[in-house]
């Protein structure tokens, strides 16, 4: 007799927000039914201790995606962290031939919400071109947009106390944001509820409010004991300020999108999807702020 239980496949398992996208499908359905898509099988030591199942995946190999998603319910589709626009699409059209072939069920796409078409983002071209290629290939799917995560402001927040201001160029618009534990949830409940998928809907998940850059100063000053204000520099200020990183002109692109308050977006969509409200960014930054009370 055929089982009737789903299987999922999360693709870019090994990342932070796969891992706790996996975490939260294994407390829902069981290991037996997760499996881990990864580009190297070896490094998923933390993976294989949950007792899911491992598949390598490599973008450039659509047979080898094929045989990864062949007997899969649904696939939940995380792209991968480059900002190489053209690998990215490349990647993305391997993977939809895979799927294809495959005859998967149902996908779920991870997104971002700067997808619009006057944003200036690097990467709002792929976002933008994802659901249009989706829309056309025959596949029941939905899409989750996600706002900008709040993790990264923690390990920023020593730099902020020292420069006492936040410095991003966004003048006084406001910015939306999900942490990833929120984030893997939504998109976790999200592959298990099928009245919620599979006809191309699109949700984005936010808090329950967006924030300016001195409203989200005040909050972070709460939480600190430490004062930090808002004193913006300039798109190319900032480029420059974090070129050693790697990312800063890319970084510097997103924030000229915040800044024309294309990431002000605040939907109900979380709570439509997990039957919970989000967490703020007050309740996130003093829950994960080392030396807050």
């Amino acid at each position: 007799m055929k089982s009737t239980l789903q299987k999922y496949l999360v693709t870019g398992a090994t990342g932070h927000l796969g891992q706790q996208v996996v975490a939260d499908l294994v407390a829902t359905v069981g290991p037996a039914q997760v499996t881990a898509a990864v580009h190297t099988v070896a490094k998923a030591r933390t993976l294989q201790a949950q007792g899911v199942n491992l598949a390598a995946l490599d973008y450039a190999d659509v047979a080898g995606m094929t045989q990864a998603f062949s007997g899969q319910d649904v696939v939940v589709y995380i792209p991968s962290k480059t900002y190489d626009l053209q690998r990215r699409i490349n990647e993305f059209e391997n993977s939809l031939q895979a799927l294809q072939a495959a005859q998967v069920p149902s996908v779920i796409f991870v997104s971002f919400y700067a997808d619009q078409e006057n944003d200036p983002f690097t990467m709002a071209p792929y976002y933008a071109y994802v659901p249009r290629r989706l829309a056309g290939s025959g596949l029941h799917y939905a899409i989750i947009k996600n706002s900008l995560y709040a993790d990264p402001l923690v390990p920023y927040l020593p730099e902020l106390i020292q420069r006492q201001a936040l410095i991003y160029p966004v003048g006084q618009q406001a910015m939306a944001f999900i942490s990833q534990a929120d984030s893997a949830a939504a998109i976790a409940a999200l592959a298990t509820k099928p009245q919620l998928r599979d006809a191309g809907q699109v949700y984005t998940v936010t808090q329950e409010e967006s924030l300016t850059m001195p409203e989200l100063g005040r909050i972070m000053t709460a939480v600190t004991g430490h004062s930090i204000g808002y004193q913006p520099v300039t798109g190319a200020q900032f480029q420059e300020i974090y070129a050693a990183e790697g990312d800063g002109a890319e970084l510097a692109s997103m924030y000229a999108a915040a800044a024309l308050g294309l990431f002000d977006i605040v939907t109900a969509d979380f709570a439509k999807i997990t039957g919970r409200q989000p967490e703020n960014m007050r309740a996130f930054l003093s829950r994960s702020y080392p030396e807050s009370d």
